[in-house]
């Protein structure tokens, strides 16, 4: 790379060098100004401009007109077509249209930080001088002013390799400071972008495709209107529950790098037999039963408050309590399951390929879904020791301010390079007074295109899919 840097810089060298010496012309300088009839020319403006003249190896009263244009700065080479009293012949702007278009289009693909706003803007200034300097030689019109063509030319080139409108207008009418000039300008980006845009895309979009950035489209492809979001969301999740082990947790952030996590609870039968003797198991269940109690509640008071009747379903929800007692004795069928790998946290350790031992039941369990923790808040959990032991409850648990949960944002400490060996990986985490219980959402039959939509305007990161009942 550095080397490409000194050969495209010493070619240009060579180029400036060698144009300006041997095709460059010697030509008059001019005494009459133009400022008196033109609003572009400015007294001020055609003193600086007559002042940044080159005359290179010319004799005087004479200047060399094509170090004019390449040496000097970009800046004062475009004023110079703008605003230049005396002429460039055609054949100095063609040859230094032609070079510096080619010298811009080489410099732009270095390793370098090197614009392409100027450079587009002296292009299209010299190629519309250049039709100036046509229209008078062979066409007769010698009313015309040279620099008005020259500005519609910047216009036009810059806005056929950027595609910029409205904005490069108000640019454009600012820089020139001649509102008058606005609907020629505007005329004329309307143009050069149309005829772009039939040939290829923007120069700033086919750059982002040969890089590889992820960057989305504005639209959605028509042929993608026909699949729904179950047709491109990713079924093989990587979730949390809502009370967790650490040794988990700290399993799942340093197998994946995923940046958040939904946090579910399964929906399996004899759930009563698995809340005796595993307090991990029954926090996670009366969770689940107490959100589920929750939601049920609500819309049975949203139904009697529209004196309609709740459904059966909800009725038979609402009557469903948390069991408080103990269950009877049920070893057997608990040693059963378990011996049926039917483990509470089957998909948190990566030695343990589900496609291998599990039955189709372990693998496409149902999820309720709950929320969504982000992998920063829960390194922040870890690393403050937010968590309580089995024999503890819940409620036991430190607490965390908002303050507190964000102080390190936003460079989070990296999961590799934490040291948990303080932490007893038997420890629980409860991970729902933290995670965001209402993320943007949709159903798996919506269509994606407004899947598409929604993710893009509201720059999500995160879309989880649910079902009508819930289920991640």
């Amino acid at each position: 790379r550095v080397l490409e840097s000194l050969l495209v810089s010493l070619t240009t060298t060579v180029v400036v060098f060698v144009a300006s010496m041997v095709l460059g012309e010697c030509r008059q300088m001019s005494s009459t100004s133009h400022s008196g009839n033109d609003t572009l020319s400015l007294q001020g403006t055609s003193e600086d401009v007559n002042s940044s003249i080159k005359t290179f190896f010319c004799p005087n009263e004479t200047y060399n007109d094509m170090a004019t244009l390449f040496f000097n700065p970009q800046e004062s080479a475009i004023l110079q077509l703008f605003h230049q009293d005396g002429t460039f012949s055609p054949v100095t702007l063609s040859l230094f249209f032609l070079l510096y278009f080619l010298l811009s289009c080489w410099t732009y693909g270095i390793s370098v930080p090197s614009g392409l706003f100027v450079p587009s803007l002296l292009c299209g200034a010299a190629f519309g001088r250049l039709v100036a300097n046509l229209l008078k030689s062979y066409i007769g019109l010698d009313h015309i002013y040279s620099g008005t063509f020259a500005l519609i030319g910047a216009a036009a080139f810059l806005g056929g390799v950027v595609r910029m409108t409205i904005s490069l207008t108000v640019i454009l009418i600012e820089s020139t400071n001649e509102i008058t000039y606005g609907l020629p300008i505007m005329i004329t980006l309307m143009v050069a972008k149309w005829t772009g845009d039939f040939f290829n895309k923007g120069i700033y979009d086919i750059h982002v495709n040969l890089r590889g950035v992820p960057l989305l489209e504005w639209e959605t492809e028509v042929e993608m209107d026909k699949l729904r979001a179950s047709d491109i969301m990713e079924p093989n999740l990587t979730y949390v529950y809502p009370h967790t082990r650490i040794q988990s947790l700290v399993s799942i952030l340093r197998t994946t790098v995923h940046h958040a996590f939904p946090v579910v609870t399964e929906n399996r039968g004899n759930e009563r037999e698995f809340m005796k003797g595993n307090q991990l198991i029954s926090n996670n269940i009366k969770f689940k039963k107490s959100s589920i109690l929750t939601r049920a509640g609500e819309q049975r008071k949203r139904s009697q408050s529209m004196k309609s009747y709740p459904s059966s379903e909800l009725r038979n929800m609402c009557d469903e309590h948390i069991a408080t007692e103990e269950p009877p004795e049920k070893e057997d069928l608990l040693q059963q399951m378990l011996e049926r790998r039917y483990t509470p946290y089957p998909n948190l350790y990566p030695d343990q390929s589900p496609s291998e031992e599990w039955t189709m039941e372990e693998r496409f369990r149902p999820l309720t879904f709950h929320g969504l923790i982000l992998r920063s808040q829960l390194v922040t959990l870890l690393v403050r020791g937010v968590c309580y032991s089995e024999s503890q409850s819940s409620a036991s648990q430190p607490r965390l301010s908002h303050a507190e949960m964000s102080e390190d944002y936003p460079r989070y400490p990296d999961i590799h390079d934490l040291d948990l060996t303080l932490l007893n990986p038997r420890m629980i985490v409860d991970v729902t007074p933290y995670m965001n219980p209402s993320p943007f959402a949709v159903s798996p039959n919506t269509h994606v295109s407004q899947v598409f939509n929604l993710f893009r305007t509201m720059g999500l990161r995160h879309l989880p899919v649910v079902n009508a009942v819930g289920e991640v």
